[in-house]
């Protein structure tokens, strides 16, 4: 099993827009981050859609979302992704929202299950792991809570989607990381017209 973290960024470092918000999930300035990923037809069929591209972009999406067994996500990415997942949210697999506010799992169509931790990331990982099986547990955003998981050394597998944009300013995943630094290996690079997609291995 692997833990992993598969997040789109800008050439200069970011991950998100500035003012972020519940009613403004990616921040302002934010949509080159995620407008490649709309029209891939592994993409589209994860939300319940059909046609879309098929190509090298489509198949690692593809291949991420077969690879994951569960979910590790912040209380912010779940309130801000509640309504608009519906129903049948796309991550097809049980999912640990951490926060402070406790509430009832949800039992949502097509194998997602939200589940509400409290007691810190450890625990969500740890059931998350137990969820997963034989598959990997995705540390899936926003910002703060990839970094805590970077931070303790937590994560074991890095995809960074590279697009070729300049936001100038919003929120950089790599800060406040503290001590928790470790090695990045190179696994994969694969060069697309879209994005620059970077698989790393991260070691003590």
């Amino acid at each position: 099993m692997t833990v992993t973290a598969d997040l789109a960024i800008s050439l200069d470092g970011f991950i998100a827009g500035t003012d972020v918000t519940l009613d403004n999930p990616g921040g302002d300035g934010a949509e080159p981050l995620f407008a490649w990923i709309h029209d891939l037809a592994s993409w589209r069929h994860r939300q319940g859609m059909t046609g879309g591209v098929e190509n090298r972009d489509s198949e690692l999406m593809r291949e991420w979302f077969d690879a994951t067994g569960a979910v590790v996500m912040g209380r912010m990415m779940y309130d801000t992704g509640e309504e608009f997942w519906g129903a049948d949210p796309p991550f097809k697999a049980p999912v640990f929202v951490l926060t402070h506010r406790p509430r009832p799992t949800l039992v949502r169509e097509g194998g997602t299950t939200f589940t509400f931790v409290t007691d810190g990331i450890h625990s969500a990982l740890d059931r998350a792991k137990a969820a997963a099986g034989d598959r990997n547990v995705d540390i899936a955003g926003g910002a703060s809570t990839v970094q805590q998981y970077l931070g303790a050394g937590l994560i074991d597998e890095l995809q960074l989607h590279v697009v070729p944009a300049l936001l100038g300013a919003g929120l950089r995943l790599f800060e406040g990381l503290g001590a928790g630094r470790r090695t990045l290996e190179p696994v994969r690079v694969v060069a697309t017209p879209l994005a620059t997609h970077l698989k790393y291995r991260l070691v003590k």
